[in-house]
């Protein structure tokens, strides 16, 4: 299971064991997206390669107010 913790400047993430960080600017460079707007779907899919999906996408606006 991944765990994504969200703040204003990035994404704490917990993959398989191994914990990491995702800067603002690189989810910004890789979904070419402001990051507010980014969705924590979006996050998810830069991290796994084939993630399961549920419930409704969220943005990180939403998710950090």
């Amino acid at each position: 299971m991944t765990v994504l913790s969200f703040d204003e400047q990035g994404v704490d993430v917990v993959f398989e064991g191994t914990e990491f960080r995702l800067e603002k600017s690189l989810i910004e460079d890789a979904t070419q997206k402001s990051y507010p707007d980014v969705t924590d779907h979006e996050v998810l899919q830069i991290v796994e390669s084939d993630p399961a999906l549920s419930g409704e996408p969220r943005r990180v606006a939403e998710i950090v107010d």
